[in-house]
């Protein structure tokens, strides 16, 4: 049964153009969205209202991993994502829906996030955790301004 709900909120330096290439280019998401001590890999990458992805996280201690997927429910570019995400492991049932907003502020881009669904055997404070972990990967990739 899904139950549980995490919401984020962050005002990053980075404008909302920069943040929503990092949500949207495949290898920039496999790098950031990964908690500490995690791999990403993509599998498949259709970013567009009604496409589909589908990817894996790699613990690099164990070598295990885990899959899942879903489909972009809408995209507004610069403004807003909303996604699926559908483990592929039977014990963690039911389908999350994540949306993402981005909205310009005077010093780069109030950034909020929630996840909703998240299945009952997963406690949400530890979802809440992995995404601060991951929002920190995502500053740390967005917020340089590196030249060419």
């Amino acid at each position: 049964m899904a139950t549980g709900t995490v919401t984020l909120h962050r005002v990053v330096k980075s404008a909302p153009e920069k943040l929503f290439r990092a949500f949207s280019d495949p290898l920039a998401y496999a790098a950031w969205l990964p908690p500490y001590g995690f791999l990403g890999e993509i599998h498949s990458w259709d970013f567009r209202t009604g496409g589909t992805y589908r990817m894996s996280f790699h613990n690099f201690s164990t070598s295990s991993f885990h899959s899942f997927g879903g489909s972009f429910l809408e995209i507004l570019p610069n403004k807003l994502i909303r996604h699926t995400d559908r483990f592929e492991n039977p014990d963690l049932p039911g389908a999350m829906i994540t949306t993402i907003r981005l909205t310009p502020v005077s010093c780069g881009t109030d950034l909020h996030i929630v996840q909703e669904g998240i299945p009952e055997v997963i406690p949400p404070e530890m979802c809440y955790l992995g995404w601060q972990e991951s929002l920190d990967k995502l500053i740390r990739l967005t917020d340089p301004e590196i030249p060419g």
